[in-house]
């Protein structure tokens, strides 16, 4: 049986294949902005065509940039809010900070919703959730007449995470008068208190519904056309996969899908060549993605933001930058050359992909450099027109410097580069890890010919390049476990809880947990559950997650209680165990195991078998003539020095002098750069 892995990318849309024997298939296709699930099809028949059975599947996993597209572009439908009386203002009140202290000017996106389209019900639900007011059945039956002309409608409530029973009231009373439109709760779509979060995260929701769900129905048609019947399903922000079922319910939870993928396959890999302690870099045609992996786990945040909209499902800590490959170059009316944030995308693309591109890019740089071949480029399949890469960067950046076309294009990988080390240093050194005691795990269709000089400026000792680095996120689809997150607000001191309390809670959560896996298929044997704790300090605006070992007790709270003060001590630099301890949140994850792939290669023969020739490339101010290696072909145990190039289909990695490689029984590259 086969099993796919689909991630679509602001460029390329990339298609990962794992047959019952472990062979392991890539394929990259142009996305196709204006119809995602194109990219998708097109990706599926060329595998077709490459005589693999898709018929076959048992799986496929999808990640999507649909929701992420939608905030970003803010291209997102009319949509109304209904709230308790008082609180129709939250979305715009705010937090009422600035992210930047000194910056007078700054003006924060408009709300979510608009005031005339925020309505509000005379109910109150208390902190105990309790009913403190009534929802009438009138005011219901008049709310549905007061709704505006909108295509989706977010319902939240006060202290509906404590009891849902007026918004679902709300929510029946809506269907009941016939309003054809989709509905998010706040007790479902995030029951926490933060009035503020909580509303926001439910707007989005709600926003999303009809785009994600017109999107997945089509696409589930358009799979099922090709012979894929068996359930698929979709990445979520936190790494784990939930069924299409789910997110057409819950399509925020779906806004940092792809990156989360990535993050997973390096993961998978990484641990496979036995490195738990990571930093990824994802890096593909139109922004660079970064995150920080310890000890194994992912860091995890519920506390981010998307466009000025602050979300608080949980979600992989990932750092974004503007620096792909379609990066476009600039001058600056300072004279200064910048890279990006906008980016040529997959239309047109880079000047050397000949599809009508002009403006200067990284990649016509890598090409300029002799690091892309025109006989074998980046994509498999494109062409790559040497001369328009070169006429690209004379015009847009040598002629307005003064400068040699070589030495334009070495600026812009410079300055390519700077950005990335600065994003790389937001995930690690400001977070107060030392980058040394990391490997670099590079992938996307730019990021391998990036991060081994990367390596050496961080003195990060080793950098890891999987062998379907272009695809990597494709196969984290595949690597990764269908995954459901709940939560229980409690806010009171930690002393005041008892064990009892909390095995009662974490039961109430794991019986949800426990029913969503049945309805995804997943059976009690392969069904996880780990524990957690958010923590704080009383007083204290924000909390510390800690995850509690073992069944719930004494001696787990006393436990807990002495981890959070070592990661507060971490996190911040003090702690203080004397001062009370205040339990914010219960969570649980609720984790429906998928068999294991198994991606170990059986390529034969000798490192001299993957040579491809010889090829002049500028390091600096030298071009070396470097040895040439088809990244399939190497064998596992090989080894060599640089300076060399890695090429494959989906990426190209360039290897500089001074450092060494190996290659292990998956086929990943394990680049050792000299510096400790």
């Amino acid at each position: 049986m086969t099993r796919i892995g689909v991630d679509i990318g602001g460029t390329f849309t990339d298609v990962v294949i794992v047959d019952d024997e472990g062979r392991l298939r890539g394929v990259k296709t142009p996305s196709t902005p204006e119809q995602p699930d194109d990219g998708v099809v097109d990706g599926l028949e060329q595998a077709r065509d490459d005589g693999i059975d898709v018929a076959d599947t048992e799986f496929l996993g999808h990640g999507t940039t649909v929701a992420t597209n939608a905030v970003l572009e803010d291209d997102l439908p009319p949509t109304a809010l209904v709230t308790t009386d008082g609180f129709r203002d939250v979305l715009e009140i705010g937090r009422q900070d600035r992210p930047d202290l000194y910056d007078l000017d700054f003006e924060r996106p408009p709300p979510l919703v608009p005031r005339d389209h925020r309505l509000t019900v005379s109910e109150r639900i208390g902190p105990d959730g309790n009913v403190v007011e009534p929802l009438r059945e009138s005011e219901v039956a008049e709310l549905a007449d007061r709704l505006p002309d909108v295509d989706a409608v977010a319902v939240s409530t006060l202290f509906a995470f404590r009891n849902p029973v007026h918004e679902r009231a709300i929510r029946e009373g809506l269907r009941e008068h016939g309003d054809d439109v989709a509905i998010a709760l706040s007790s479902a779509v995030l029951p926490e208190f933060r009035e503020y979060e909580r509303t926001s995260t439910t707007a989005l929701n709600a926003a999303l519904k009809p785009r994600l769900d017109a999107y997945l129905g089509r696409l589930s048609d358009r799979t099922r056309a090709t012979g894929i019947d068996e359930q698929w399903a979709v990445m979520q922000s936190h790494g784990g996969l939930m069924s299409v079922r789910t997110a057409r319910e819950k399509p925020v939870n779906t806004v940092l899908s792809g990156p989360a993928a990535g993050v997973q396959g390096a993961q998978y890999l990484a641990d496979e060549a036995g490195y738990e302690d990571i930093i990824t870099m994802d890096m593909g045609g139109t922004s660079t993605d970064v995150s920080l992996v310890d000890g194994g786990e992912p860091s995890l945040s519920t506390d981010w933001e998307i466009a000025g909209h602050p979300l608080g499902v949980p979600t992989i800590d990932i750092h974004t930058i503007g620096a792909g490959g379609g990066s476009i170059a600039w001058i600056d009316a300072g004279g200064a050359l910048r890279v990006g944030p906008r980016s040529a995308g997959a239309d047109p693309g880079p000047a050397a992909y000949g599809r009508g591109g002009t403006q200067p890019t990284v990649t016509d740089a890598h090409v300029v450099l002799g690091r892309i071949h025109p006989e074998y480029p980046l994509g498999g399949d494109l062409s790559v027109d040497v001369d328009a890469a070169r006429e690209a960067i004379e015009r847009g950046i040598a002629d307005e410097l003064g400068q040699s076309v070589r030495d334009a294009a070495q600026g812009i990988l410079e300055v390519a580069r700077a950005n990335m080390e600065r994003a790389l240093r937001v995930v690690s050194v400001e977070q107060g890890y030392d980058p040394r005691s990391f490997a670099l795990v590079a992938f996307g269709g730019a990021g391998p010919l990036h991060a081994p000089r990367l390596g050496e400026e961080l003195s990060i000792p080793t950098v890891l390049v999987p062998r379907l680095a272009g695809v990597l996120s494709g196969l984290g689809l595949l690597a990764s476990d269908l995954e459901h997150a709940y939560v229980t607000s409690v806010v009171e001191p930690l002393t005041d809880v008892t064990a009892d309390e909390l095995r009662d809670w974490f039961a109430k959560l794991a019986a949800e947990g426990t029913e969503t896996l049945a309805a995804d298929g997943i059976d009690e044997a392969s069904m996880r559950f780990e524990r957690s704790l958010d923590l704080r300090y009383a007083g204290q605006s924000y909390s510390l997650n800690v995850p509690i070992e073992g069944d719930p007790s004494e001696e787990t709270l006393a436990a807990a209680t002495d981890r959070f003060h070592a990661e507060h001590e971490a996190h911040y630099g003090h702690a203080n165990p004397d001062e009370r301890v205040e339990l914010v949140n219960v969570r649980l994850r609720a984790i429906g195991e998928i068999p294991s792939i198994d991606v170990r290669t059986s390529v034969e023969g000798t490192v001299r078998d993957a040579v491809l020739g010889e090829r002049p490339v500028q390091f600096g101010d030298e071009k070396r003539e470097v040895t040439v290696y088809e990244h399939g072909h190497l064998p596992s145990g090989g080894e060599f020095d640089g300076p060399a190039v890695v090429q494959a289909a989906e990426s190209t990695t360039v290897v500089h002098p001074g450092q060494s490689v190996s290659v292990d029984d998956r086929g990943t590259l394990v680049i050792t750069t000299g510096k400790t």
